[in-house]
């Protein structure tokens, strides 16, 4: 069974079921489809702590916890959990399937609705975009309209990066971890090679294989491929070296002679038991297609991203090196957007990620952790027009029941703050304009400012509200004294 300490326990799949057409990138439609998820620790009252992790190319929903019947916890339990980087005495943490999986999720060996039988290669090319897409309706189904953090290593970066731009008001922080904004041509041939396996078996039968002999020896060779690429030089040599199985041989012949070529075999064959082949095909087109560089810069595919980001890379990845985040990093830089890089320093290759729990959870809870200004703020700010008067501004504050007012020019930017004490004093004195009481020199903060920071100033300038507010001086939302104690408190 393994031991359970530390983990989230026991834990049941959920299934969602999107009652509408799902039409695809490519414009194709699926007539409704389902998403196998599960969730981990309690959505607080607003649901503001929900974390979305999605998951690398052959995993499924199963991240943390146990199934009943389980020898071994959900492929990322060292991240998940009480006390982890995603701590779920903290966060709400929620898990999907992809769309085109077979964990779940509707794919190729889903039941087509229309004809009663397996979709197999009548499946629609689906896209990283449709996968988020997809997430997003599951997203709605749960009421979670706002994610705290959104997080996930190889094709789980790459939905990462598709949801901070295809939704950026919807995503706070974003982790990506061993990943690339577009594959190259040598890992979009290593895929290419696993699909060729696939497809030259004559198992495989053009994909209507459902209810007969199941192509085993060409996944099992992709999975061999595949996961070859996720290993280092280093961690092979230290792991099998040139070890042999059964010693020397009184006369050399093909059969296999290495410990590594065991292992590849073993990894191969118990891929197939768990992994649809045709689910295959189309996951790793759907990697080989993510280009959030097409037609245009990566700066330019990002230039809307407004999440705060962690990219994170490994020292021996050969898959995606650690030169494809600084690329994605560089790029969100030079849009203003705030964005850290870390680097887990393993000899495990692609797959740290899955193994380095130690670096994992510090660098990650480290993030998670940096509480910024536009994640306490009150939103949207209550304002006023600067050419208001003093009764109007007086009926806000009791309406609204606040005490701070920033007031705004006609371009909406903040021109000065007024206080429910500013409004008792111009009333007792018989005053009528509000631009005579307005206090013009305001002290504000930006969305990205660690709230260590903007404590900071409230402090030293002995004020109880502090405006948040754009690069181009619009407001976005206001942070009080009442709000950090809560803060404090929380």
């Amino acid at each position: 069974m393994g031991n359970r300490k530390g983990t989230v326990g026991s834990i049941k799949k959920g299934i969602f079921s999107s009652p509408g057409d799902f039409v695809t990138e490519g414009g194709r439609v699926l007539p409704g489809i389902e998403i196998a998820y599960e969730v981990y620790g309690q959505m607080n009252a607003d649901k503001s702590n929900a974390v979305l992790i999605c998951h690398p190319l052959t995993a499924d929903a199963h991240a943390a916890g146990w199934h009943d019947g389980d020898k071994k916890p959900g492929w990322w339990d060292i991240a998940i959990g009480p006390g982890k980087a995603f701590d779920t005495d903290k966060f709400c943490v929620i898990s999907s399937n992809v769309l085109g999986g077979c964990s779940g999720s509707t794919g190729p060996s889903s039941l087509n609705k229309n004809t009663g039988r397996e979709w197999g290669p009548d499946f629609p090319v689906v896209t990283i975009k449709d996968m988020v897409r997809a997430q997003k309706l599951l997203l709605e189904h749960i009421g979670v309209k706002c994610l705290f953090a959104v997080a996930g290593g190889s094709m789980g970066g790459m939905q990462v990066l598709e949801w901070a731009v295809s939704y950026p008001d919807m995503v706070k922080k974003a982790i990506a971890i061993a990943t690339t904004a577009s594959p190259g041509p040598q890992q979009i041939a290593f895929n290419a090679i696993g699909r060729k396996a696939v497809t030259d078996d004559p198992d495989w039968k053009g994909g209507r294989y459902y209810g007969e002999t199941f192509p085993a020896k060409g996944l099992s060779l992709a999975r061999m491929i595949g996961h070859t690429t996720y290993l280092s030089p280093e961690s092979m040599v230290d792991k099998f070296g040139r070890e042999t199985l059964l010693g020397e041989k009184a006369e050399p012949d093909l059969l296999p002679d290495f410990q590594v070529e065991s292992y590849l075999d073993y990894q191969g064959g118990s891929f197939t038991k768990r992994f649809d082949a045709n689910s295959y095909l189309y996951i790793t087109k759907a990697v080989d297609l993510f280009d959030l560089s097409k037609n245009k810069t990566l700066t330019e595919g990002l230039s809307g991203v407004r999440a705060r980001f962690l990219v994170i890379a490994i020292t021996s990845d050969w898959l995606y090196p650690p030169s494809e985040s600084k690329e994605i990093v560089s790029a969100l830089l030079e849009n203003g957007a705030k964005a850290d890089y870390a680097e887990i320093r393993s000899h495990y290759g692609h797959d740290a990620f899955l193994i380095e729990g130690g670096q994992l959870n510090y660098i990650i809870a480290r993030f998670l952790s940096q509480i910024c200004s536009k994640d306490v703020m009150s939103a949207p700010a209550i304002t006023i027009s600067e050419k208001a008067t003093i009764k109007e501004a007086s009926a806000v504050l009791i309406k609204k029941r606040i005490n701070h007012l920033p007031v705004t020019d006609p371009s909406e930017r903040i021109s000065g703050i007024v206080t429910s004490w500013d409004i008792a004093k111009a009333v007792a004195c018989g005053l009528e304009r509000l631009e005579e009481i307005i206090t013009s020199d305001v002290i504000c903060t930006g969305p990205e400012e660690p709230i260590e920071k903007a404590a900071e100033k409230m402090s030293k300038n002995s004020i109880s509200a502090l405006p948040v507010v754009d690069r181009t001086g619009k407001i976005l939302g206001i942070i009080t004294s009442e709000g950090l104690s809560r803060l404090i408190g929380r």
